[in-house]
């Protein structure tokens, strides 16, 4: 289905610093209204969502986790949210994710949030619109038909380490969380295919285990491990995964890739004007891998707070800029990684990979700035 509801809106350049608004975990004294629930309540009342939302059907999507994940946003946090929605007069409100289905078993449910949890793409899971992309394999993207619908779209992301991305925020959870696995097949193809090396190969069948898409089959007789590419996303959990480094990604073009998720991300932030968009971003629990492994490691760095802006661009790089790498815990990387030497972001030198990339990206594609304004919620 090609969805043509709204016409397509852009931010364009902006002019002036984007506004930034920051909830610093740091309090200062032992009272419950100076920590940080009680500063992300006055943050949403400085958003004025009345002006935003008011009769105005609204979904938030964020990560829901899955398996032994604990480290997503704390149910609290996303009620403390919903009421304020609420108060201000939203309607048809739900929180959306693919692992709506399990998101129970972390606590995700309507009874502690106050609002749905529903999946992506409905109930028969093909709830979705087709839209033209046009960039190498990445021929469209089928975006969630359940956050099309909406009229008012908030973007509640979990920042994190990504070992594709560089780092999972804002723009991954629209460009991966608004899509079916064959749109995310078609993104990770950006970066190149995956090749095995049976030699290499010690069939402790690790990637087997580490794969959430039923993607690699088992030869016992042969002691060999294959791939059922129609599962397949590359999202190189296996190559991850594998001790040996058996398998592993050729053409590796990360550039292409950072640019695919800028594209999708903006074909999905065009069918709404910009007034009808809300970014948070929570700078706590910051992993070095995404929550979708479904498992849950020591933090990066020490907890950092709470940004919400209207502006994706801006606030996606005021996240980056407030993880630094000599905050970097003893604890965050597991004892066979260890730093790149040389300069740049914590995450480039985790995962090689420059996480600003993308960033630059959805600024020239879409818009918004780099250039922002942090104030700070007391």
């Amino acid at each position: 289905m090609t969805r043509s509801k709204k016409p397509a809106s852009s931010r364009g350049p902006q002019s002036a610093p984007a506004r930034i608004y920051f909830a610093d975990i740091a309090y200062e004294s032992a009272e419950p209204d100076r920590t940080l629930p009680a500063k992300f309540k006055r943050m949403l009342e400085k958003l004025a969502l009345e002006k935003r939302v008011k009769e105005k059907s609204v979904t938030i999507k964020m990560h829901l986790g899955g398996h032994l994940g604990y480290t997503t946003i704390h149910p609290l946090f996303v009620r403390l949210l919903v009421e304020a929605l609420k108060t201000a007069g939203a309607k048809d409100l739900k929180v959306m994710d693919n692992s709506a289905k399990t998101a129970f078993m972390r606590g995700y449910t309507h009874e502690v949030l106050g609002c749905p949890v529903i999946p992506c793409f409905g109930q028969s899971g093909r709830y979705y619109y087709r839209e033209p992309i046009g960039f190498r394999g990445l021929d469209e993207a089928l975006l969630s038909g359940e956050a099309l619908d909406s009229d008012f779209f908030i973007d509640l992301a979990h920042l994190k380490g990504h070992g594709d991305c560089g780092f999972g925020g804002a723009i991954k959870n629209i460009a991966m969380g608004i899509v079916p696995s064959e749109t995310r097949r078609k993104i990770h193809g950006l970066e190149g295919g995956l090749v095995y090396d049976a030699d290499k190969c010690i069939f402790c069948l690790k990637c087997h285990r580490a794969c959430p898409n039923g993607a690699i089959t088992i030869n016992r007789e042969k002691k060999k491990i294959g791939f059922f590419f129609h599962n397949c996303t590359y999202c190189q959990h296996c190559v991850l995964a594998c001790p040996k480094k058996a398998i592993r990604m050729e053409n590796r073009r990360f550039e292409d890739f950072s640019r695919g998720l800028a594209l999708v991300t903006s074909a999905f932030l065009k069918k709404f004007a910009p007034e009808n968009l809300l970014f948070i971003n929570f700078l706590m629990n910051i992993t070095i891998f995404c929550d979708c492994w479904g498992m849950s490691t020591p933090s990066l760095v020490p907890d950092i707070g709470i940004l919400a802006a209207e502006d994706i661009t801006a606030i996606e790089t005021a996240s980056l800029d407030l993880i630094k790498t000599e905050n970097l815990l003893p604890n965050g990387l597991p004892k066979d990684r260890k730093l790149s030497k040389g300069k740049g972001h914590l995450f480039e030198r985790i995962h090689g990979k420059d996480p600003y990339l993308m960033v630059r990206y959805l600024e020239e594609i879409y818009g918004g700035t780099r250039v922002y304004k942090r104030i700070e919620v007391k």
